[in-house]
């Protein structure tokens, strides 16, 4: 079915099977190293255009969007910046598994990857917009946005401790697993394994990226710090504690925006001196 000849058709127990998952993993980075160095090149690309495109934009939670097509523009920016790395080793192994068939399949898997996260962007403008017309007033910062803010963050972390999560990064975190798994041959299947990847992710990340938003979208320090517990929970090998870890950076953000706002190192705080007044959802 795949052309990777380290991988046994003998049944292994499930620590081997780990090892010898990451040993196909490795030897697929270090056969298509190339592919992988583009992905975090463009990944560098798009945090370049990504810092010239939101500077100065950050007015904290709440902060406008902007024209729907703008918005979407900048967001699948952000999502190769913030994707790419971590996706990288995946794409690697598929195109080391496709090597004899087509050099486009990579490619197609790549795109398919981020047009669902361009279709999740979507999705969070029009709930973004829906909120800000129905509930504009009530989620001012002063009444009731701080509070909405501090309740997303500490949802996403009780998301982290979820079977979902767990079930989902469990795909993220196995390449081998997945690929195997959802094999589909041809052009049109490197776009439904890239697609299902992606939805894979987007269970996994979701509530992160809620986070991002409740401490402010255009903020470049918190996509990079959300970023960076991204790649964190797919990529390091101790996966719990980095799990945990994550999950006790929600909490202390949580009670630290609704307690103490002002004290959370990068937040811009709507309606302060140090940056633009906005509510949460509009601007008064």
């Amino acid at each position: 079915m795949v052309g990777l000849d380290t991988v046994e058709s003998a049944p292994l127990a499930p620590g081997q099977r780990d090892s010898e998952g990451l040993s196909v993993l490795v030897a697929a980075v270090r056969a298509r190293l190339g592919l992988v160095v583009l992905l975090l090149l463009l990944a560098g690309l798009a945090w370049w255009a990504t810092v010239n495109q939101m500077a100065g934009m950050d007015a904290g939670p709440g902060t406008d969007l902007g024209a729907l097509g703008w918005f979407i523009g900048v967001w699948v920016v952000m999502m190769a910046a913030m994707m790419f790395p971590s996706v990288s080793p995946t794409v690697a192994l598929y195109a080391r598994m496709t090597r004899l068939r087509s050099p486009v399949r990579p490619v197609l898997f790549a795109a398919a990857y981020l047009v669902v996260w361009a279709a999740v962007g979507l999705l969070s403008y029009g709930l973004f917009e829906i909120g800000k017309t129905w509930f504009g007033s009530q989620l001012a910062w002063n009444a009731g946005g701080r509070w909405v803010a501090a309740a997303v963050l500490a949802a996403a972390a009780v998301y982290e401790l979820t079977p979902l999560k767990d079930v989902c990064l469990s795909k993220c975190r196995s390449p081998l697993g997945f690929l195997l798994g959802n094999w589909r041959d041809g052009e049109a299947g490197a776009v439904e394994m890239g697609s299902k990847h992606a939805a894979w992710c987007v269970g996994c990340c979701w509530a992160l990226m809620a986070a991002l938003f409740a401490l402010g979208v255009m903020s470049l320090v918190w996509m990079a710090v959300v970023a960076a517990l991204i790649t964190a929970e797919k990529t390091i090998p101790w996966r719990r504690p980095v799990v945990w870890f994550t999950t006790a950076i929600l909490l202390v953000l949580a009670v630290m925006v609704a307690v103490a706002p002002h004290a959370v190192p990068g937040l811009v705080v709507p309606g302060s001196a140090g940056g633009a007044a906005s509510a949460m959802g509009m601007i008064p």
